[in-house]
Formats: structure tokens, C-alpha cells, sequence
């Protein structure tokens, strides 16, 4: 958009300046004094170009952006207001963002059973189960109630404490003296705790990661072998879990003798069992995604979870449907570059992806031309958040890295924040469109008044105080207003704008044009008016016909398809203002003060009646073009 107005504002600059020239001429050899008409020009070349639209741009992007803080949205980086407006893909985490984050145990898997967890608490071995997972964990209850550390690792603790148990009090038993910290790549966490016996060695993690360094099974206190049944077993409950929305984590453990290799702590354990938790979707987060899909927005779900659990949330929530697709991270390394960016329009959840693949992910969607917001909140993430068009850090859970990558920073981590600063971005976009046009528009009707008014040898309907006094009054407050226009009704009910649109696509520059035209024509009649009283009466009509049109024609900028009797007037009161303000100081011209110094005669109540019913006729203009604008769509 910067380019685009800068190019715009080059292209306007020499069309002013050369019309203004050709006004200059023309009026010379009509006989008009040079200085008189050279003045006129300079005065037109400077009404006529809308120094004022780089500052009103950037002011309506800061009242957009505080617009957005209110959302819960922080914009880091201003461009990515436009890019919003433009966004047709959000790559989003499950956890947290689509989800509340608030993990609760559900059910465990021990002995070959799954049982809900209010009905295992007189289970001996789902009490060790549940009380291993809470002692390789980081988490902690306070005094207060309230969880300290990963949702998931709090789930434990607070299923630790159903049992009536403390996770303190088994620290004090079982010290730990070491660790391996959980890591997206092993997708396991290991804890080795001092017993009277030697050392406990606890892991937990991705079952597929703990089975592959299980040789053994614990079943009703016995160790043995893993054999292929149990593992069929083991497959069967992990399925049916995840089946069920349940996020599933698989738990091992071993004892070692008084000394140990790091190396060897995850490897040769003993599978004791699963535990299967649930983390709610958001209430909004449905109907989020749903005025995604209205408005034309893909949603991609990227989870660290089982495919099916995956699959079932993904279907539950409204981002997967019939004959798209769910892929796992190691299908996704399977897969070229070429064959991803071939695939990726098919594919709506990502399960046990590592965040390297995000960054692949993004650049697959944007082979296929696509607008891409990526969410994210890991150190790991900063590439991929840095590669997306628009990088999302999480700001509670997110890291200062991924924030400092990012453009945007979510501080509730919810995924409606996102759509929500999509439909701001989108406003903001639109309201600097209805400012470029209400001053475009005024601007040609400024210069056809004066052109025609030359071409047929009227004389100068305007002054060239008049036309810096226009400037000053109708290119300032009016289109500030129209930058502080409301979201529209259908915002988030039309696809993105492509990313190269012009800012004159959808007939905006015929709108512009017919209506300057419209208002020039109106001047000239004004003029043509006044003309049968006096030459400083028919200018007086001009000026006050231009500048009250102008004021009035506000109103038609507000939008480009709907009535202004359906909007109301009521929606942009500062719009309304503005105009106020600017038919005042207008009326405070005709006092004995100003009238001299602005060379404008006392007008009649009829000449007052033909300068308010030829300002009106604007409105019938905007609301005609909007009619047949409905009428195509």
C-alpha cells in the first residue's frame, strides 16, 4: 500500500501540475491578466493534490491499531495492518490458542484397562501411574489453588491431588537428582529420582517415543517381556482415546543400580501405562472458524497430538471437513517440497509436527500464492514466524524470541483475536479507501469547475482563496471521519483482496470520477446562477455549492454499496462532527469580518435555497451509484 500511494501520489502530483498549466493557458489567451490567472493555477495545483492523504493514512492506521489493543491484538509491525486485510490462510497451534489450555485427566489405561479416573482411584496401580507422571513433571500447585508450569504437566499434579496426594510430599520420598528436559524432537521428558534401592528413572511422553525404548510391560505388579499382543492392546486403548478428543501421553520407568550412564536412562523401560486428558476447545473458537470459512479464510490446525486426537478436535471445532486431510509429521518428511506445495491446499490439521515443519508448511501455502498467518510461541517457532506474511506469538505463553519475530502478538493467545484483528485489518484497509476517494473525488470536482468554467470562457468561479480555504476545510476533519468508520456488516462476508489489488479495483475510480464530475457540474450551474445577479455572487454560490457538496458527499465516501439511510447517521459521530464544524466555519464566512477578506457577497434566501438544493443533489448522485452497484453484485 506504501508503494502504491507513493506511486499514486507521483502520478497525481504531474496530472495536477499539467492540468493546472493547461488552466493557465487557457485562461491567458482568453485575456484573464496573467498574474490573476497564474495565481489560480498555482492556488488549484495546490487544492487539487492531497498533501494531506500520507498523514490522514498513517493516523487512520494508528486508530486502527488502538482499535486492535482493545481486541487483544498488538501490532509489532505497522505493515502487517495491510497484510491483515489480505490474509487467506491462518496456520494456528492447537493448544492454547484453539483450545483453553486447561488440561484435565480423564482416563488412564494400566493392567489392560481404560477407566475413567473417578472410577481408578481405588486402583493401587493407576495411583502409581498417575503419581510417577506427577513427579516427572515441573509443574506445582500453589497455595492458592492455581497451576505453575505446562497445562498438561498441571493436569497431573492436579490429578495427583484427587488421589489425596502432594506432589511435594513424593519429592521429599523420591528427591530428584537429575534429568533429561522434555525436547520436540525425543517428544519425551526423563526424571531420576534417589530410592533406598538406587534410582528411579521415570519418562514420559508421545507413545510411540516411550515404546520405542520399552522392553518390558508392568501388569498387576509383574514385570515381563512385551509381547505382540500387548502392544496390539496398548495401540487399541491409545486409539480409543484419541478417538475421544484426549490428548495422550504413555508413562515408563525403571530402577538402576548406584551408578549410571545419562545415556542409558531412556532405554530397556517398563511401559506402566496411559493417561488420557482433555483440553475443551474455546467457546468462540467455533464460531471463529466459521466466520473464517465466510469469509473465505483457511484454518490450519498444528498440533504436537496424536493424529486422531487431532482429527477428532479438528472435526469437533468445524476446520476439518469430508475429503480434506490430516498428516503426521513423519508423512510430512516424507513428502518433497514440491509435493507438499502440490498437496497443502487439501490438507487442514498437522499432528505431531516439530516446529521446523512449520516453516515448510508456510512456504508451501505460499508456493500456491497464499497470504499466510502463522502462530507460534517456542524459540522454534521464530523461523517460521519470521517466514509467514504475518508471524502470531502467543503473549502468555509465548517467548520473548518468538515475539520479537513476530508481527503481531496475541496477548489472550486466542485464536479469535486473530480473526478479530483479520476483520480490524480488513476495516482499516477499506476506511483508507473511502478517504482516498472522498478526496480524490472532491479534488477532480475542484478541478473540473475551474476547467470547464476556462474551456467555455465563464470566467473564474473561484478565487484562489477559495480553493485553499476548500483545501483546508474539506481535505482535513471529513476524511479523518472516514477513517474512523465502523466495520461494515459484510466485512468478514467477501473473500481477501489479493495482495496486488489496486486501491481503485471494484469501480472505485469510475465512482470517483462520475462524482467529481458530478460536483464540478454542480459548481458551474451555481456560477451559471449567480451570473444573473453578479460576477461576485455567481463566485460566493460556486464556493459555497463546492464546499457544502464536498461536506455532504462525506456521507456518500462511508461506503461504495449501501444506502446511507441504511447506515444511519448515528454509526460515525465523528464523522458527523466534522462535517458540523465544516458547515460552521463555511457560515462563519458570510459575517462582516471574514466576507472581505474571502471576497464573498451576503447571499439571499433564494440564492441560499439554490446553494442547499444543488449540495444535495451529491447525495441522489452516491445513492444512484450505489443502487446500481447492488443491482450488479
Amino acid at each position: 500500500m506504501q508503494e502504491r500511494l507513493a506511486e499514486l501520489g507521483k502520478t497525481l502530483a504531474i496530472i495536477c501540475l499539467a492540468i493546472s498549466a493547461l488552466i493557465f493557458f487557457i485562461g491567458y489567451l482568453r485575456g484573464t491578466p496573467l498574474l490573476e490567472m497564474f495565481m489560480t493555477a498555482i492556488s488549484l495545483a495546490v487544492a487539487a493534490i492531497p498533501e494531506g492523504l500520507p498523514a490522514i493514512v498513517t493516523i487512520t492506521l494508528a486508530i486502527g491499531v488502538q482499535r486492535m489493543v482493545k481486541r487483544n491484538a498488538i501490532i509489532r509491525k505497522l505493515p502487517a495492518v495491510e497484510t491483515l486485510g489480505s490474509a487467506n490462510v491462518i496456520c494456528t497451534d492447537k493448544t492454547g490458542t484453539l483450545t483453553l489450555n486447561q488440561m484435565t485427566v480423564k482416563s488412564v489405561y494400566v493392567n489392560g484397562q481404560i477407566e475413567k479416573i473417578e472410577d481408578a482411584k481405588a486402583d493401587e496401580w493407576s495411583e502409581k501411574l498417575i503419581s510417577y507422571s506427577a513427579l516427572c513433571s515441573d509443574a506445582k500447585i500453589d497455595e492458592n489453588g492455581n497451576g505453575i508450569g505446562d497445562p498438561t504437566e498441571v493436569a497431573l499434579v492436579a490429578a495427583l491431588r484427587d488421589y489425596g496426594k502432594e506432589k511435594a510430599e513424593l519429592e521429599e520420598a523420591l528427591p530428584r537428582i537429575d534429568e533429561l528436559p522434555f525436547d520436540s524432537e525425543r517428544k519425551l521428558m526423563t526424571t531420576v529420582h534417589k530410592t533406598n534401592n538406587g534410582y528411579l528413572v521415570i519418562t514420559k511422553g508421545a507413545l510411540e517415543s516411550v515404546m520405542s525404548i520399552c522392553t518390558s510391560i508392568e501388569k498387576d505388579g509383574k514385570i515381563r517381556a512385551i509381547e505382540p499382543q500387548d502392544l496390539e492392546d496398548i495401540e487399541k486403548a491409545n486409539t480409543e482415546m484419541a478417538h475421544n478428543g484426549m490428548r495422550v501421553l504413555a508413562l515408563a520407568y525403571k530402577i538402576l543400580p548406584e551408578r549410571y550412564e545419562k545415556k542409558e536412562l531412556e532405554s530397556k523401560l517398563t511401559f506402566l501405562g496411559l493417561i488420557g486428558m482433555i483440553d475443551p476447545p474455546r467457546p468462540e473458537v467455533k464460531d471463529a472458524v466459521k466466520e473464517c470459512e465466510l469469509a473465505g479464510i483457511t484454518t490450519v490446525m498444528i498440533t504436537g497430538d496424536h493424529k486422531l486426537t487431532a482429527e477428532a478436535i479438528a472435526r469437533d471445532i468445524g476446520i476439518l471437513h469430508e475429503g480434506e486431510e490430516v498428516v503426521t509429521g513423519r508423512e510430512l518428511e516424507n513428502m518433497s517440497d514440491e509435493e507438499l506445495a502440490e498437496k497443502v491446499k487439501k490438507i487442514r490439521v498437522y499432528a505431531r509436527v516439530s516446529p521446523e515443519h512449520k516453516v515448510r508448511i508456510v512456504k508451501a501455502w505460499q508456493k500456491n500464492d497464499a497470504v499466510v498467518c502463522m502462530t507460534g510461541d517456542g524459540v522454534n517457532d521464530a523461523p517460521a514466524l519470521s517466514q509467514a506474511d504475518i508471524g502470531t506469538a502467543m503473549g502468555i505463553t509465548g517467548t520473548e524470541v518468538a515475539k520479537e519475530a513476530s508481527a503481531m502478538v496475541l496477548t489472550d493467545d486466542n485464536f479469535a483475536t486473530i480473526v478479530a484483528a483479520v476483520e480490524e485489518g480488513r476495516t482499516i484497509y477499506a476506511n483508507i479507501r473511502k478517504s482516498i476517494r472522498y478526496l480524490l473525488s472532491c479534488n477532480f470536482g475542484e478541478i473540473i469547475t475551474v476547467l470547464l468554467a476556462n474551456i467555455f470562457g465563464l470566467g473564474q468561479p473561484l478565487l484562489p482563496i477559495h480553493l485553499l480555504w476548500i483545501n483546508l476545510v474539506t481535505d482535513s476533519l471529513p476524511a479523518l471521519g472516514l477513517g474512523m468508520e465502523p466495520p461494515s456488516h459484510d466485512v468478514m462476508k467477501t473473500k481477501p483482496r489479493p495482495r496486488n489489488e489496486s486501491i481503485f479495483a471494484g469501480g472505485l475510480g469510475i465512482q470517483m470520477i462520475i462524482e467529481g464530475i458530478a460536483m464540478g457540474l454542480l459548481a458551474i450551474t451555481a456560477f451559471h446562477i449567480g451570473n444573473d445577479y453578479n460576477l461576485e455572487t455567481a463566485e460566493t454560490m460556486t464556493f459555497m455549492t463546492l464546499v457544502f457538496s464536498q461536506l455532504i458527499h462525506s456521507l456518500n465516501s462511508r461506503s461504495t454499496k449501501e444506502s446511507l439511510f441504511k447506515l444511519g447517521l448515528g454509526t460515525n459521530k465523528f464523522l458527523i462532527m466534522s462535517i458540523v464544524i465544516g458547515f460552521g466555519l463555511q457560515i462563519l464566512l458570510d459575517t462582516p469580518l471574514l466576507n472581505g477578506i474571502f471576497k464573498i457577497s451576503t447571499l439571499n434566501t433564494v440564492q441560499w435555497l439554490y446553494v442547499v438544493g444543488l449540495s444535495l443533489v451529491i447525495l441522489l448522485v452516491g445513492e444512484v451509484e450505489k443502487l446500481i452497484s447492488r443491482m450488479r453484485s
